[in-house]
């Protein structure tokens, strides 16, 4: 099968053809590498590789220099799915040319092929404005985890009739702003349904319910890599994180009972070149 790069319009037609988008994490060369291989359609380097690499307790204190290094070298592993790089919290909000500024950077330094920001109708100028640019951009509605100081935590968002109403024309006004596509995250599935139904943009979902045009979930969650923050809506398809420490133990046994290395772990030398060695030493 020939696999060819994954374009906005590849995925704006999924929608049209009712045929569901793929979307996973990836933050490092070998994650984007093993992505890239099962055919996954898009690929999101995202903020949340505050949490699930550097440790933090959310995604508010990366940095651009942090995305733009990721986001590099995910480049370097995947050839064919479609990478969209997060902005970060701070990078778009304040400055609209500064947005514009550090989108293009992604896409400039990061070698992504769109971006993602967070915020409903009060982003919709600075999406117009990375748009007019030539940036293609994905929104990003409901949880959103730049803003979970303001959201009370991470929260359901759109429970009620008013919030989901919210959402809707948040959803709309992204649409009309010129994003190419929709995050829904940890919004209730009959909400999303009407969303995915309203746009004619891809709706791609993470805790949205099955009726969205895709679906999203982080890497370390679905190979249960990652325990410290557990949503209701990941599914995990592998747990991993026994059989790597597993790995790590032995190793360290072997090491501790003198297992590891054998012969075949080591490099040789021939007779008389060891012989010559052993008598250099002796001069």
């Amino acid at each position: 099968m020939n696999r060819k790069k994954v374009s906005v319009i590849d995925l704006q037609s999924r929608k049209q053809s009712g045929q569901p988008i793929s979307m996973l994490t990836a933050y490092d060369y070998t994650g984007a590498l093993l992505v890239d291989r099962a055919e996954i359609d898009v690929i999101l380097i995202g903020d949340s590789l505050g949490m699930v690499i550097m440790g933090l307790e959310s995604t508010v204190p990366v940095t651009m220099e942090e995305m733009l290094h990721h986001c590099r070298a995910v480049a370097q592993g995947a050839k064919y799915a479609h990478l969209v790089g997060d902005l970060p919290f701070l990078s778009y909000q304040v400055d609209l040319r500064e947005g514009v500024r550090n989108a293009g950077r992604l896409l400039k330094e990061g070698h992504v092929d769109s971006v993602k920001l967070e915020g409903g109708r009060e982003m919709a100028a600075t999406v117009r404005a990375i748009v007019d640019a030539g940036i293609p951009v994905m929104g990003h509605i409901g949880l959103t985890p730049q803003s979970i100081s303001k959201l009370g935590g991470f929260r359901a968002q759109g429970r009620t009739a008013a919030a989901a109403r919210r959402l809707v024309d948040d959803a709309v006004a992204l649409e009309d702003a010129g994003c190419y596509a929709v995050v829904l995250e940890a919004v209730p599935a009959p909400v999303a349904a009407v969303i995915t139904q309203k746009l004619q943009i891809p709706t791609i979902g993470i805790g949205a319910g099955p009726h969205c045009d895709g679906q999203v979930l982080v890497f370390h969650d679905i190979l249960g890599l990652y325990d410290k923050v557990q949503p209701r809506f990941v599914k995990g398809y592998a747990q991993l994180q026994q059989p790597i420490i597993d790995a790590f133990t032995a190793f360290r046994e072997d090491v501790v009972n003198h297992r590891f290395p054998e012969d075949e772990h080591s490099f040789a030398m021939k007779p008389d070149e060891l012989e010559a060695f052993y008598h250099s030493l002796k001069e």
